[in-house]
């Protein structure tokens, strides 16, 4: 996936020899710029590994709960429960309800 995109690993910045010139950059601090970004390669990678385990998991835990049954059938509303549940009063309790 994401790791088919990413020129460079942490290990080839850390090997990686320049040349030197009549008036190139200071070794030293070439070398102390390429380990921060060494560290900061290192968290990313682990910060998209980490994410693609969580991305794993929230799919399989979508795929479980697409595989449960429904609590109420299909078409049912929360308003003909509601005059289900009216009608059983009338019809147990009759009129004493009006009383």
């Amino acid at each position: 996936m994401i790791s088919d995109k990413i020129k460079l690993s942490a290990k080839e910045i850390l090997e990686k020899e320049f040349k030197t010139g009549m008036r190139g950059y200071k070794p030293e601090e070439v070398d102390k710029y390429l380990d921060l970004v060494i560290k900061d390669y290192e968290s990313f990678q682990q910060e998209i590994e980490d994410l693609q385990q969580e991305n794993l998991r929230l799919k399989k835990q979508l795929e479980e709960v697409a595989k449960r049954p429904t609590t109420q059938p299909a078409g049912t509303t929360n308003f003909d429960i509601l005059k289900r549940l009216s009608n059983l009063e009338k019809h147990v309790f009759g009129n004493k309800l009006s009383d």
